[in-house]
């Protein structure tokens, strides 16, 4: 009776999360390290706090559900409690504040960068794990704050290399929305729906933000979103005040630009509270002004509004004006790659007292992506390490010994670590799959004299087209040159220096 094979299991990732490669991870380095120098240069210092956190600390911030694993993916531990995977940095973050606020210096001002979960449907450019990069500001009631904010934003984006002209920073009031639903008499368990759909306004244009403004939407996959059931006069009358005073405008799906008609009419907003709105934003919109940040940089903008409810105040967008295409050569723009807002509500729930709060955070993962696309962030591989080689088993002494002055050194090395009798044709190709720069070779004639063989492997890299051949046959000659063992540190700094590496 033959023999059953085992069964093998299936390799196969969930959807809506990505592995990352080197390439990409010394990306990500790079542009996380220009953004902390940015923010540091503003003030502010690092915390961390941990990706798990108790449900009821996310409480009814969640983005769809007051309940567990609605929007978060929540887990209960040994003694039942209910923990959730941070759904953004901002919760975590109120309640570091209001578990150590005696000890704080207020205001309290700090940075802190990681992945954040949402349990949500997958889809293009939008991934269940995602990193993001905040600054907040906690302590602080005036206008200064939120407009310093909106100042960060816009050095943030100069400073990873996109030009003014092709970004612009938007900012709102919650407090001029409020007023308008105020108007519009929208019943409180209505409201936050209201606010996902108009956030959603970049994606979904006027009509699809009007779809859930009233009975839902389905989406291409089929799925339906059920609305906030407004009756269509008062969708028309949300629509037409969230707009400012020439509509509310959006990109439809074809790339041209609608404008919601004023069939509703305007109302007389009156209300102190979106008065109070409107003064705030005139202040912002003053210091930023005073400080040199005109209006191609910072500017009002009343379609903005951001999806989660905890935010009290001015809120801010980043959107990229890069317009590009992609690999299929179709048009890209990327939209909103960061955003923020004031939150004076969210470390008050564990506090009891007043405590005002503003932040700015950059969605990591989703700008990397536009930097990498406009060509602002290298997607080349890094280089890889110094690879020496070995001639047989007998050799790995000395080949471990010759790796380790390199490393004593401050070069990244590694010693051949495949099958020591595989010849050093099939570990130079080794090394070209490492990205290696170099490689040092010591076989028995080397060795008796005290040398080395330096191989440049950039160089003497293989060229595209075979009419080059006899040019680089030349190249890989001069690419490999012998050294005293003595001067291998030297020799090895030298070709890095060549191709700045060094």
């Amino acid at each position: 009776m033959a023999e059953k094979k085992p069964n093998k299991l299936k390799a196969r990732l969930p959807r809506g999360l990505a592995d990352r490669g080197p390439a990409e991870i010394a990306a990500t380095r790079a542009m996380v390290e220009t953004i902390r120098a940015q923010f540091e240069k503003y003030g502010f210092e690092p915390v961390e706090t941990p990706a798990i956190e108790y449900t009821d600390a996310l409480g009814k911030f969640l983005p769809d559900q007051d309940r567990p694993n609605e929007g978060v993916f929540s887990f209960q531990d040994d003694d039942e409690q209910w923990l959730s995977l941070r759904y953004d940095l901002t919760a975590p973050l109120a309640r570091y504040v209001a578990e150590n606020y005696q000890h704080l210096a207020l205001p309290y001002r700090s940075y802190r960068f990681g992945y954040v979960y949402r349990n949500e449907k997958p889809g293009p450019g939008r991934f269940r794990q995602f990193m993001q990069f905040d600054a907040d500001t906690v302590g602080a009631p005036t206008m200064a704050a939120d407009a310093e904010m909106c100042m960060l934003a816009a050095d943030t984006m100069e400073a990873l290399g996109i030009p003014r002209g092709q970004y612009v920073v938007k900012v709102n009031n919650r407090k001029v929305l409020d007023g308008v639903m105020d108007a519009a008499d929208i019943a409180a368990n209505k409201r936050l729906t209201v606010l996902r759909a108009i956030d959603k306004l970049d994606r979904l244009g006027v009509e699809g933000v009007r779809q859930l403004l009233g009975t839902g939407r389905k989406d291409e996959s089929g799925d339906f979103t059920k609305g906030a059931e407004l009756t269509p006069d008062v969708a028309d009358f949300i629509i037409t005040n969230s707009g400012g005073d020439e509509g509310f405008a959006g990109k439809r799906k074809d790339g041209g630009v609608e404008i919601f008609p004023q069939t509703a009419g305007k109302a007389a907003l009156t209300s102190d509270v979106l008065e109070a709105g409107k003064k705030e934003l005139a202040e912002i919109e003053k210091l930023c002004r005073e400080a040199g940040y005109g209006p191609d940089r910072i500017r009002k903008d009343n379609s903005v509004v951001r999806g989660l409810e905890y935010y009290t105040g001015p809120v801010y967008e980043v959107e990229l004006l890069i317009e590009t295409k992609d690999e299929k050569g179709r048009p890209v723009r990327f939209g909103s790659v960061g955003g923020g807002g004031r939150y004076d509500g969210l470390v008050s729930r564990f506090r009891g007292e007043p405590v005002p709060a503003t932040g700015f955070s950059i969605g990591v993962s989703r700008l990397q992506a536009a930097l990498t696309l406009i060509g602002k962030l290298d997607a080349k591989p890094p280089a890889g390490p110094v690879l020496v080689t070995v001639f047989g088993p007998d050799s790995v002494p000395q080949a471990q010994k010759l790796t380790a002055t390199l490393r004593g050194a401050g070069i990244r090395a590694e010693m051949y670590l495949g099958n020591p009798k595989r010849g050093v044709g099939d570990q130079l190709k080794y090394a070209d799959k490492r990205h290696a720069p170099c490689a040092v070779i010591q076989g028995p004639d080397e060795k008796v004299k005290g040398e080395v063989q330096i191989r440049d492997l950039i160089a003497g890299a293989a060229p595209s087209g075979a009419a080059e051949r006899e040019e680089h046959l030349k190249k890989q000659a001069a690419a490999q040159t012998a050294v005293k063992e003595t001067e291998l540190v030297a020799a090895v700094r030298a070709v890095l220096q060549e191709h700045g590496l060094a």
